[in-house]
């Protein structure tokens, strides 16, 4: 019966992102960024389902079940200030300039901003690299859905696999716009059935006191804010949402809005949306450690579906598992179209065709790259052991290091190429060393300390942004004209 509601489902997501493809109009751009018509709504959902993925679901639960409360200050309470806010102050601004000046990628706009092909360059593979661990984490997220909630009968490579297909098809085929769509609806289905699912857990329990007395019982620190987390570490924690202003895939979904009016509603919403899944993911994590006890950081990911498959009969699970399958697929399309974009933009056009590409060797391009990160990113899911919510954390680490830069671009005109190629390459070493440097340990901070990677590498790419912009030469007056015309 589950499995009968997943396939389901999936048919359901197939038929919305084919059924756009109905208003194609044939170009690269409306493949690309829908020929920037996304309407007010459309944009609040696509831009929250696409950065709330299977790491707010399954991986902030997860994370609960070891750390408790605190997890919600880690990443929900900051991510509800400083998110609208760089969607205010960064977004709408790269709107206008994508808008005015035909931008699709991050790197078509830092390169034509500092007068560099080397820094686009550099930008697309460090943004490439970065990105692929967030892909690997709906696709992961993807596979464990399967196996669990069909007690094993379907294993994690073939949910894997099937994730991987679905994604493909209606990527491929309805572009932008069908991502979109697509997103759309699976956020409305993962808020309902994230609150659902709590509701249901909780009755089963006879009421959220009683559910949390059983916690109190067996593992009190659990509802301590500060019980298992460190103050730096909280403190440092804060820098992750800055990754919200270099994501690609939050790019090119800010350059689909319409108007730039249409971005109120996301700033004063988002804030609704994110308490909305990230309190039941929290407490549901929590409520699992007294029922599951001992897991590991990887099989924690998975107590959310434990649950469903613990306290929910048969139909009622297949739909709840449906709305934990909805938040693996909704970054993941437009992770993988963004990939796509820059491939054939920055790569591609610009150096293979020198901007001489059809429309239709643009499509075939931009197609065939995200069918390739797909199968690198299925190929990794088969080996990765590290838990959704650490995968998702690096990813974020290395984005929000880059911060600086889109900062310096938009807000310093004295910046220069040489602070913006200084500032990703510091980035690049170090969170490389980092990385490599924390292995498999758990709660892996610098030094011990409680600091987050994230707090050195951005302290660090700010410094060389500005150091080495202040001893080169500042960019000509004919770019600042472009850039930061006089009113």
């Amino acid at each position: 019966m589950i499995l009968a509601v997943l396939i389901v489902y999936i048919a359901l997501v197939l038929v919305i992102g084919l059924a756009s493809h109905k208003l194609f109009r044939g170009t690269g751009e409306d493949f690309f960024v829908a020929t920037r018509t996304i309407g007010p709504f459309v944009l609040l959902m696509s831009l929250f389902g696409t950065n709330m993925t299977a790491f707010s679901l399954l991986g902030a639960s997860g994370e609960a079940y070891h750390h408790g409360i605190g997890v919600f200050g880690l990443m929900a309470s900051s991510s509800a200030l400083v998110i609208p806010a760089v969607f205010y102050f960064v977004g709408t601004r790269l709107w206008s300039l994508g808008k005015r000046y035909g931008y699709v990628t991050q790197a078509q706009y830092f390169r034509d901003r500092w007068n560099s092909g080397l820094l686009g360059l550099l930008l697309f593979l460090v943004l490439t690299l970065l990105l692929i661990p967030y892909v690997l984490i709906g696709m992961m997220a993807g596979g464990i859905t399967f196996n669990q909630v069909t007690g094993g009968q379907v294993p994690e490579w073939v949910g894997n696999l099937i994730i991987c297909g679905v994604v493909l098809i209606y990527v491929v085929y309805g572009g932008m716009r069908g991502t979109a769509w697509v997103n759309t609806f699976q956020t409305l289905v993962f808020m309902i059935f994230g609150a659902l699912t709590l509701a249901v857990v909780v009755h089963k329990l006879g009421g959220l006191d009683n559910a949390l007395a059983r916690v109190m019982q067996s593992q009190p620190d659990l509802l301590i804010r500060g019980g298992r987390i460190k103050k730096l570490e909280l403190l440092t924690y804060t820098c992750i949402p800055l990754s919200a202003g270099m994501f690609p895939h939050l790019f090119i979904h800010w350059l689909t809005a319409q108007r730039a009016a249409y971005f109120r509603y996301t700033i004063s919403l988002y804030p609704i949306c994110i308490a909305f899944v990230w309190v039941p993911s929290v407490l549901l994590g929590i409520l699992a450690a007294a029922d599951f006890p001992g897991l590991p950081p990887a099989a924690a990911s998975t107590v959310i579906l434990r649950l469903i498959t613990l306290y929910a009969p048969g139909i009622l699970a297949g739909f709840l598992a449906a709305g934990v399958f909805s938040t693996c697929m909704n970054s993941l399309d437009s992770q993988v179209l963004s990939l796509g974009t820059m491939f054939t933009h920055d790569v591609v056009r610009r150096y293979g065709f020198h901007d001489l590409m059809t429309q239709k060797q643009e499509l075939l391009v931009g197609r065939i790259f995200v069918a390739v990160i797909l199968v690198i990113t299925f190929v990794l899911s088969l080996v990765t052991t590290r838990s959704i919510f650490k995968l998702g954390i690096w990813a974020f680490t290395g984005f929000a290091a880059l911060f600086p830069i889109v900062v310096a671009a938009l807000f310093w005109k004295r910046s220069t190429k040489h602070g913006a190629i200084a500032s990703v390459a510091t980035v690049a070493i170090l969170w490389t060393y980092f990385f490599v440097d924390a292995g498999d340990i758990p709660d892996y901070t610098v030094g011990s300390t409680g600091i987050m990677p994230v707090g050195v590498i951005l302290a660090a790419s700010t410094a060389a942004m500005v150091l080495v912009s202040l001893i080169t030469r500042p960019p000509g007056e004919e770019v600042l004209a472009r850039f930061f015309p006089r009113r």
